[in-house]
């Protein structure tokens, strides 16, 4: 767990727009920094990014968030690779890193610094090699893909390697899974007469291999094995080559192999990526769908391809999230993307893309094949083979159309098939129609806070209306503001804080307004007067409406001492026609 100070004091380090900038060219718009929009397609500039609250907000799509936000969002991070990128770029070692202890954060730079230095060598061996050269123009390879993707090549031999290390018999070179020991303890490297293909972290790092063999060489792939820098779980190939593509189209294709990833690339088809030789795993399915609205899963049309397609599936099940799609490709037989494309060209894969089966056709397709549904029993069956799928399926949407068309395959109702299946009912009675409200007194108060969270310890909480969600983010936001003790804390902190709160995309909005219109610094604390002046007045508005309504039903014997000795004196000071109006106002 990262200490929240340690978040604060990081996102209090780093600057948005040189780490935006980075991805992403920036150009000044008076106080702000824009660009077009890295999250969704669009020809004039809508991303904007605040230098002053650190933060960025697209008026096109509502992308927003702070430098943890965007590199999770853009690159694909995880939260803890995150904020350790951040981390090494402000010059901070995480705490974790900390417990871990020094010697360990110095043996993984040391890891990093070998793996690269190993691509370097395996990438000048390749210029130098008349056999890798000539493999790659048997397969249409031009030398810019190839330097694209960093292609190198192991030479024949037993320690080549040790040409780039002088300390061959380093234990670095075995934990980095480059060389290994025989029988008899003697060193040699691990990859011998192969094509190199590296495989790169978010951050462009090369952190393994994966290496074909030449002709009938066996194994045909030999990856590096697990290692501090490496869990094949984890990553995919051509990630970092991909990205640009991805943003463009949306989409991201996956394939099996490395060489259909340099094939397509080779066709202008840039955004696919490549498992390392296993099953899809659902870390990989939640690292894409971070990047792309669409997966398109691309297999051999055999035995062994439906079975890595299903393998996804079952994976992509409980991280898919609404408004997200996964969708399969079948290859003919004896195709695979690199064949296909060579024989039948760019445009006819692009239409195997387009019309790919989504996943609720699949599921339906292979479930189906498996059971007799001319029988009873077979109808029985599907429900049955149905539910452990449908129990994981984390999309209530799309759940709630699978089990309809379960329901009429199967003869059961919609009703009994989410008994069967132990489902608990997707479809809510819709909440009660609110009444149109006049415009809330509440949004300015959200900017003012954000602006100058140290406002919020004057705010008169309790004058706040309980039925308003508008309300209940501000009571939100003053008790996170309030729990950061005497530094009040900066809107990127504050809405790294209320991630995933349900009152977020109120903040956000509220934000998005404060980027466009802040409120001059010399005028924010006579503003916020303004307002909580208001506020009360309201406050005060609805009390005598209350007392109004009690005394129609119960009389004015019917009050309280109290409430006798307020309703008296407002009626008395000659403004109760204006307050009684106050219900038709909407001040709040």
């Amino acid at each position: 767990m990262i200490p929240e100070s340690f978040i604060q004091d990081l996102l209090y380090r780093v600057d948005l727009v040189d780490l935006i900038d980075g991805y992403v060219p920036l150009k000044k718009t008076g106080a702000n920094f824009a660009a077009c929009c890295p999250f969704h397609s669009e020809h004039s500039p809508s991303f904007t990014v605040s230098p002053s609250k650190q933060f960025y907000h697209c008026f096109g799509c509502n992308a927003h968030g702070n430098a943890i936000g965007f590199l999770m969002e853009y690159a694909g991070f995880g939260f803890i690779d995150a904020v350790r990128e951040l981390a090494a770029r402000s010059g901070l070692q995480l705490p974790d890193d900390q417990a871990a202890t020094p010697r360990q954060g110095h043996q993984l730079q040391l890891l990093g610094e070998t793996m690269t230095r190993a691509a370097k060598f395996y990438y000048q061996q390749l210029k130098v090699s008349e056999k890798a050269i000539a493999y790659l123009k048997t397969r249409g390879v031009s030398g810019e893909v190839a330097r694209r993707f960093g292609l190198g090549y192991a030479p024949e031999g037993w320690q080549n390697l040790a040409v780039a290390f002088d300390d061959y018999g380093s234990t670095n070179l075995q934990l980095a899974g480059l060389v290994t020991a025989g029988e008899r303890g003697r060193l040699h490297d691990r990859f011998r007469d192969r094509l190199m293909f590296p495989i790169a972290n978010q951050r462009g790092e090369v952190i393994a291999f994966g290496a074909r063999a030449f002709g009938q060489g066996e194994p045909k792939y030999l990856n590096s094995p697990e290692t501090p820098l490496f869990e094949k779980g984890r990553e995919l190939f051509g990630l970092p080559q991909a990205r640009a593509a991805i943003r463009e189209t949306d989409t991201i294709i996956v394939v099996e192999g490395y060489m259909d990833v340099v094939a397509l690339a080779q066709y202008g088809i840039g955004n696919v990526v490549a498992t390392l030789g296993t099953a899809t795993t659902g870390v990989q399915v939640q690292k894409l769908l971070r990047q792309a609205e669409r997966i398109v899963f691309c297999f051999d049309g055999d035995l062994a391809g439906r079975k890595a397609a299903w393998r996804a599936l079952e994976n992509s099940l409980e991280v898919l999230a609404e408004r997200k799609s996964i969708a399969f490709v079948f290859l003919p037989d004896g195709e695979d993307p690199d064949s296909f494309v060579r024989k039948h060209g760019r445009d006819a894969f692009h239409r195997l893309v387009t019309q790919a089966m989504p996943l609720s056709d699949f599921l339906l397709r292979e479930l189906s094949g498996q059971c007799d549904l001319g029988s009873a029993e077979g109808r029985a069956n599907l429900i049955a083979e149905a539910r452990p799928l449908l129990v994981r399926l984390q999309s209530p949407l799309l759940r709630l159309q699978l089990v309809k068309r379960l329901a009429q395959v199967s003869g059961f109702s919609q009703t009994e098939v989410e008994e069967l299946c132990d489902l608990r009912p997707l479809v809510r009675a819709a909440p009660p129609r609110a009444s149109r409200q006049a415009p809330s007194l509440l949004r300015p108060l959200l900017r003012l806070l954000l602006q100058k969270p140290q406002l919020a310890s004057a705010l008169p909480i309790e004058s706040l209306p309980d039925n308003l969600a508008e309300a209940r983010a501000i009571r939100q936001l003053c008790a996170t503001i309030g729990a950061a003790g005497e530094s009040a804390p900066a809107y990127p902190v504050l809405l790294e804080r209320l991630r995933g709160n349900e009152y977020e995309s109120i903040l956000r909005g509220a934000a998005a307004e404060l980027m466009h219109e802040p409120f001059a610094e010399d005028q924010i604390d006579a503003v916020f007067e303004g307002a909580v002046g208001q506020l009360l007045e309201s406050e005060h508005k609805r009390a005598f409406a209350r007392l109004q309504e009690k005394v129609q039903k119960l009389g004015v014997s019917g009050l309280s001492s109290e409430e006798k000795s307020h309703y008296l004196a407002v009626l008395a000071s000659g403004s109760a026609g204006r307050r009684s109006g106050a219900g038709s106002q909407g001040a709040i």
